[in-house]
């Protein structure tokens, strides 16, 4: 089974890393338990494993951009220790109603919109419809069902509360519902699978 074509991105903060606010510093990154495992299978089945994450605190004046490359160097050193790498690394900085100048504007990078993903699909030929999304927010398995992916919530970060608290809400169902990033890819693959046969 060719899997080259395929790709699972995943959201950054309660997905791939703890949760805990904005991150303007690499010292205050941490990843969750088995997301270097989890990534690492992506890497050895041969799907694309790439981040797309929001990173609002930059046009919020949390932290300058930089900080952003600094946080993620860090975290292909940690999947690195892992034996894991990530294929690319998508952010978006920008922010619809707060900052100022560049930062401050409607894009459509900024998650639920599906920028990140079209990049991903522009850059490396992915059949969106055979990937899938991984998040712990329903906007996250948004902007998977834009594109015709699978869209996945982990119960880390604030999945749990999403989950627990929000449903009534919820404009669209998750694909699955993960109790983290490991779980989530184990479903994949055998979603894959039965897809194929």
């Amino acid at each position: 089974m060719d899997l080259s074509n395929v790709a699972v991105f995943m959201d950054r903060d309660g997905t791939v890393s703890k949760e805990i606010g904005y991150v303007n510093h690499p010292h205050r990154y941490e990843l969750l338990p088995r997301t270097g495992l989890a990534i690492k299978k992506l890497n050895q089945s041969g799907i694309k494993a790439i981040l797309a994450t929001n990173q609002a605190g930059v046009a919020r004046g949390y932290f300058k951009e930089e900080m952003i490359g600094q946080v993620h160097n860090k975290l292909e050193d940690l999947l690195e220790a892992e034996g894991a790498y990530l294929d690319a690394i998508y952010y978006c900085h920008h922010h619809p109603r707060v900052g100022e100048g560049k930062f401050k504007k409607e894009c459509n990078c900024r998650k639920p919109e599906p920028g990140m993903l079209l990049q991903g699909k522009e850059e490396f030929g992915i059949d969106l419809e055979r990937s899938y999304m991984i998040g712990d927010k329903i906007s996250d398995v948004e902007v998977a069902h834009r594109v015709g992916a699978k869209g996945i919530l982990v119960l880390t970060g604030y999945g749990i509360g999403d989950y627990q608290n929000a449903q009534d809400d919820w404009k669209v169902e998750p694909d699955y519902v993960a109790e983290d990033l490991f779980d989530a890819v184990e479903w994949i693959l055998m979603d894959l699978e039965a897809r194929e046969d």
